[in-house]
């Protein structure tokens, strides 16, 4: 298939579930080609928005058009025109992975020797040749994930929906879709979608991240940016000696403003005076030994922190 040389646009999208507002009136635009991180606690809106933009759920209010076709309707343009990969694989545990793409390709119209060697290519893709002809009810959670990719993108769509691809997923199962993820993107211009509640995964892959709380945006942005709205380094300092806490505040605080740090520790946020090598001159200079320094830099679960008052699930596994 052709890339699609429109992205994802949404405007105002609603959905209400009797008196729950589930998606409250969101905006977004994504360039083709594009990774877009979609963050979010559980319940805050991400798989509903996932649904209305594939077609599954009407919206209630608001428009939303996918490489260029509006969801409601142009539903069967969008649908030819996208993968999805959602929460719950639809996987046979009786049939093979190789069974799965053979009826996957077939629903598409691609048979004979075009579909044998999708088949091959796609089992590559994933890491699947070896395990091709094994039942999926011997597969591992990683493996199945796999499959469910490559079922995704065997009618080659130019946009891919990522619901959640990697919960419960090992760190190496993990590590490998994001590579394939990446890939996509860069190497075959697919536009990507990507909820997920792994702040890290949003960091390593997505030019662009919007947090959704409570079925707001409430912010939106690159990781850099979004990092660099919560301010500089915090740098926390635990003195050798227990009654030097007193001389290290009055030095710290020549660096930057107190922060929260833990007990017998001082903290202070980097002000545009201060770097870590300054810090460590200053301790020398002043002869304060110090146990601990510890340098903190703004992550995305600040981030979220900062914009909704809470931690993000998943921003410590």
């Amino acid at each position: 298939m052709a890339r699609a040389d429109k992205g994802i646009e949404v405007e105002g999208l609603v959905r209400r579930f009797k008196e729950v507002e589930a998606v409250a009136g969101i905006d977004i635009a994504i360039e083709p080609g594009e990774i877009y991180g979609f963050l979010g606690p559980n319940g805050a809106g991400k798989s509903t928005t996932v649904h209305m933009l594939t077609t599954l759920l009407p919206p209630t209010a608001g428009r939303a058009s996918v490489a260029g076709f509006d969801v409601v309707r142009q539903g069967p343009r969008v649908r030819a025109a996208i993968g999805a990969a959602l929460q719950e694989a639809a996987l046979d545990p009786f049939l093979t992975g190789r069974e799965h793409l053979r009826l996957g390709a077939s629903l598409h119209g691609i048979r004979g020797q075009s579909r044998k060697r999708l088949i091959e290519r796609l089992l590559g893709r994933v890491g699947l040749t070896q395990a091709g002809d094994r039942k999926v009810r011997t597969y591992s959670g990683g493996m199945k994930r796999r499959l469910d990719l490559a079922l995704a993108l065997i009618h080659d769509p130019s946009i891919l929906f990522l619901d959640e691809p990697t919960t419960g997923l090992d760190p190496q199962s993990r590590s490998a879709l994001w590579d394939e993820v990446g890939r996509l993107a860069r190497d075959e211009g697919v536009t990507v979608f990507l909820t997920t509640q792994y702040l890290e995964e949003a960091d390593v892959l997505a030019d662009r991240v919007g947090i959704i709380d409570h079925g707001r945006i409430v912010a939106e942005g690159t990781p850099a940016q979004l990092k660099a709205e919560i301010g500089k380094a915090t740098v926390e300092v635990v003195p050798e000696r227990s009654d030097e806490l007193e001389r290290l505040r009055a030095l710290m605080r020549r660096f930057g403003e107190e922060t929260a740090a833990r007990p017998g520790a001082f903290a202070v946020q980097l002000n545009g005076n201060g770097e870590l090598p300054a810090v460590i001159r200053a301790l020398d200079t002043e002869d304060l030994r110090a146990a601990e320094i510890n340098l903190h830099q703004p992550t995305l679960d600040d981030v979220f922190l900062a914009k909704t008052g809470r931690s993000l699930e998943g921003a410590e596994e």
